[in-house]
């Protein structure tokens, strides 16, 4: 009676009291209790701050849980020893031969006897035992159900970027109705009715975005539950006796690999910037030549790494780059405004970051340079996740339209403190900085983060090196 104690009491250590099965790589928590990971990673909402043991509810500190190996291996024996090596049922049984199935063909994924597993049939495959077989095979499972579980936090991640999008663009939509207002009020009254239409246009493009956003977390909430099912489903077939799990094996690799490449696209919201009426007539104005081309440009810097980080951010180290080949550099013309409206057009490259706009004197100092930002007026495009993001210093805010292709235009009012910037193309607006009062003289200023630099004409050619700043 001892003994049976014992061997319950054994038992009952190598179960997992959340599946009451034998543990299948388990992990151990601070407080000392052992649950199988899939049961501990589905016990736990994937949102849930701190993660808590299920049994005493005390925190664990352990974000990257190791696996007990000695616990495992117990387990796995316990299990051996819980299966019947030989089946006696009438489908395990040989029908040539009246023998039992106890040996997996790895060529035909069929169980044999000892007979066939001889035969000519047979001789040059590879055999394994049943035990053996299954084991090796939940081992693939629970690889399978590792990259489910770090795809699913992945589309977690997804899930919370698209939420704070829709955020951001409910936000950024109020603030653009005030930019295009104030826009349209240069012109003359009869652009009312322009005014309004491009209001009601913008309101309903952003709102097939919310739409897109939204289908999108829709799609990123059923992927997630479709994997979660799917891992459902892999440790449930786990838990399966050997013969179950090897008759039951069928194609449910596939479908886990087709789970896997579903990974749903990201919305980019991106509005579309309206030309509004003259107004490219009414920039050309003021046009000013030559702004920041070579034969204008005053002074040309190479960044340091420090200087660069302020304007680019300062993830650049996770792109590959090469010593003497990767340049960012600064420049700025010798125009200085110190009055007046003033319109120039810039070339700007198609896949680099870079910035645009105007700025008090720079002071330079040895090989870097100081550029006060509160007194500047800056037009950021930083590369994010594979998309550019347009933002600006004043205020500090992201920008929810298309990237131009090709010039932009910056038009300065220096008496009315007024600073916009444009599609060179059409002349539609892209962002207008909130009004300011200059009293100092104000330079045009160009930073581009590159690969290549060459200076021709108005032409430079680049490759991206450097990430959006956070």
């Amino acid at each position: 009676l001892e003994c049976m104690d014992l061997l319950q009491v054994m038992q009952n250590e190598l179960t997992c009291t959340i599946c009451m099965n034998y543990f299948l790589d388990p992990v151990t928590l601070d407080c000392g209790h052992s649950f199988c990971r899939p049961c501990l990673f589905l016990s736990w909402d994937a949102t849930q701050t701190p993660m808590c043991c299920p049994h005493c509810r005390q925190v664990s500190k352990k974000s990257d849980l190791k696996t007990n190996t000695q616990l495992r291996n117990m387990a796995s024996l316990a299990r051996q020893a819980r299966d019947d090596p030989v089946d006696g049922s009438q489908e395990q049984i040989c029908e040539a031969h009246d023998a039992a199935k106890w040996v997996f063909c790895d060529a035909d994924k069929n169980l044999l006897c000892g007979l066939c597993s001889d035969s000519l049939e047979h001789m040059l495959h590879n055999h394994r035992p049943t035990q053996r077989a299954a084991e090796e095979f939940r081992e693939k499972l629970l690889k399978r159900m590792a990259d489910l579980w770090n795809m699913s936090k992945q589309l977690q991640n997804n899930l919370k970027l698209e939420t704070c999008k829709a955020e951001s663009l409910e936000e950024y939509v109020d603030i653009r109705k005030v930019m295009i207002r104030a826009e349209y009020q240069k012109l003359h009254q009869f652009l009312c009715e322009e005014e309004r239409l491009h209001l009601v246009v913008m309101e309903k493009e952003a709102n097939e975005y919310l739409d897109k956003l939204e289908e999108s977390k829709i799609r990123i909430i059923q992927q997630i539950e479709n994997q979660r099912e799917m891992f459902r489903e892999l440790k449930d077939m786990c838990h399966k006796s050997d013969v179950e799990l090897l008759q039951d094996l069928g194609t449910v690799m596939e479908r886990t690999e087709l789970v896997q490449n579903q990974m749903p696209q990201l919305v980019n919201p991106d509005l579309t910037s309206w030309c509004s009426t003259g107004l490219l007539d009414m920039l050309s104005r003021f046009k000013v030549d030559n702004v920041l081309t070579a034969e204008t440009i005053s002074q040309i810097m190479s960044l340091s790494e420090d200087v660069r980080g302020v304007l680019f951010g300062n993830n650049h180290h996770t792109m590959p780059r090469e010593p003497q080949r990767v340049r960012s550099f600064a420049a700025w013309g010798n125009h200085t405004f110190i009055s007046g409206r003033h319109y120039w057009e810039v070339d700007v490259p198609r896949s680099s970051n870079w910035v645009l706009g105007v700025c008090k004197d720079i002071l330079i100092r040895e090989s870097d340079f100081i550029i006060d930002f509160k007194e500047s007026s800056l037009l950021f495009a930083l590369k994010l996740n594979d998309h550019y993001y347009l933002s600006t210093n004043r205020p500090l805010l992201v920008h929810h339209v298309k990237m131009p292709v090709g010039k932009i235009g910056v038009f300065l009012d220096y008496d009315k403190g007024i600073v916009s910037f444009h599609d060179a193309a059409d002349g539609s607006l892209l962002c207008s900085l909130a009004p300011s009062t200059f009293s100092f003289p104000l330079k045009p200023f160009r930073c581009v983060d590159a690969a290549y630099w060459e200076p021709s004409g108005d032409v430079l050619l680049m490759e991206v090196t450097g990430l959006i700043r956070g």
